[in-house]
C-alpha cells in the first residue's frame, strides 16, 4: 500500500478544501493539491499521505547519533526517513530528500521495518533525516509494530507540530530529540528556515515531557547569523523551566551545506561560550556535538565533576556508572533511561539494503 488516508489529522473546510492538522503550518489544501511538505494531498476531500510505505533513507545508527545521550546508551537503531519536509532550511544536509517534490523511495512496510531491525540487531527504530511529523501516520504504524516486537521508538524532529499530532504520537513514543535551529530566535527561523517562530516547538517539547516521553534538546549553532548569546540564554532558561534542569542539552556545530556555503563551520570557541551560558542558567547536562574528541562530549557528574561517561563522537569509550547510574566517586544518580549493555560494541553509521 503506497498511500494511506489520514482520518484524524485533517478537518474539512468550505469549498472542498481541507485543513491539515499534522504540523504548525495548518495548511489549507484545495482539492487535488498538497501541503507545504509536498506529501500530504487533498484527494476527494480526504487527506492522503503520498509517502506512506516509501522509505527514502534507511540506515543503522548508534542512538548517540540522534543525539540521545541519556537514552539506552550503546544501543543500535534502525533510522528511517522519507521525502519532503515542513521547513526549508537553507543549509539542510539532507536536502536531496527533504526538499524533493516528487514522492520517491523503496517500498518499506512497517512489518519489513521490524524484520530489518531484527536482521541488523537494532534495539529500536528512529525517524529522522527528514521531518517525521509529515509522515506521522506511516511512522505510527512502524512504531506499533516495533513496540509489539519489544523495541523502542524515537523521533528526531524540529518539533513544529500541532497539539493533535502530539496527542496521536505521544502514547507510542519513547524518546525524542527536539532540534532547535539558531536557538529558536524568531528572525533566524523566518529567514533561514521559513518558520514563523519557536512557540510551537516549545509547546511540543513541554507537552511530550508532560506525557512522560524522554526529551533531549539540540540547538544547531550557525555562525554569525544564529549564534546570539541572549537567544541561547532564553532557550536554555525555557528548557530548564519547562523540562527540568536535568534535561540533556546539545549544542551542535554547524557546517556549510546546500544553499549556505559561504559561512565557516561554527567556531569551537563560540560553542564553548554558549555551553558556559547554558550551564550558568542551571542546565546540568550540556554537551557539544559534531566536535569529536572535545572534553564537552563527556557526561560529568554535576555534584563532584567526575567524568562518568567518556565519549568520542558516537562511541562510548568508558562507562563508570553502576547499575543504578550512580557516580562511583560521590554516589549521585545520573538520569539515564536504560542500561549500558555489558557486551557493547561501538556502532558507526551503516547504510543498509
Amino acid at each position: 500500500m503506497l498511500a494511506a488516508p489520514t482520518p484524524t489529522l485533517y478537518t474539512p473546510l468550505d469549498g472542498g478544501k481541507i485543513r491539515c492538522l499534522a504540523c504548525a503550518r495548518y495548511c489549507a489544501i484545495p482539492e487535488g493539491s498538497h501541503g507545504f511538505c509536498f506529501v500530504r494531498k487533498n484527494v476527494g476531500g480526504r487527506l492522503v499521505l503520498l509517502s506512506y510505505g516509501r522509505a527514502a533513507a534507511v540506515q543503522v545508527d548508534p542512538v548517540e547519533k540522534k543525539p540521545l545521550s541519556h537514552f539506552h546508551p550503546g544501543s543500535r537503531v534502525l533510522s528511517i526517513g522519507t521525502v519532503g519536509c515542513n521547513w526549508r532550511c537553507l543549509y539542510c544536509q539532507n536536502a536531496e530528500i527533504s526538499q524533493e517534490r516528487e514522492v520517491e523511495g523503496r517500498r518499506f512496510s512497517p512489518e519489513e521495518a521490524v524484520r530489518w531491525a531484527d536482521r541488523f540487531d537494532c534495539q529500536g527504530v528512529t525517524f529522522t533525516y527528514n521531518e517525521p511529523t509529515i509522515f506521522l501516520e506511516y511512522a505510527l504504524d512502524i512504531m506499533r509494530a516495533a513496540r509489539a516486537s519489544g523495541r523502542f521508538a524515537n523521533f528526531v524532529t524540529n518539533g513544529y507540530m500541532t497539539p493533535e499530532a502530539v496527542e496521536a504520537l505521544a502514547p507510542h513514543l519513547d524518546a525524542v530529540s527536539v532540534d532547535f535551529k539558531g536557538s529558536g530566535e524568531p528572525g533566524f527561523l523566518r529567514k533561514y528556515v521559513s518558520a514563523k517562530g519557536p512557540e510551537p516547538i516549545l509547546e511540543t517539547m513541554a507537552s511530550l515531557r508532560q506525557r512522560r516521553v524522554h526529551v533531549e534538546v539540540t540547538d544547531l549553532i550557525v555562525p554569525e547569523v544564529g549564534d546570539d548569546p541572549e537567544a541561547l540564554r532564553s532557550l536554555a532558561v525555557r528548557v530548564r523551566d519547562d523540562l527540568g534542569a536535568e534535561t540533556p542539552f546539545h549544542l551542535l556545530r554547524w557546517h556549510p551545506d546546500y544553499k549556505m556555503m559561504d559561512l565557516p563551520e561554527t567556531p569551537i570557541r563560540t560553542l564553548e561560550r554558549l555551553h558556559g551560558i547554558a550551564r550558568e542558567v542551571g542546565l546540568r547536562y550540556v554537551y557539544l556535538g559534531n566536535v569529536w574528541g572535545h572534553r564537552l562530549e563527556h557526561t560529568y557528574c554535576p555534584e563532584c565533576g567526575s567524568v562518568v561517561v567518556e565519549r568520542y563522537g558516537f562511541t562510548i569509550r568508558r562507562w563508570r556508572l553502576d547499575a543504578q547510574h550512580r557516580c562511583p566517586k560521590c554516589g549521585h544518580r545520573v538520569p539515564i533511561v536504560g542500561q549500558f549493555p555489558p557486551d557493547y560494541v561501538p556502532t558507526f553509521a551503516q547504510p543498509v539494503g
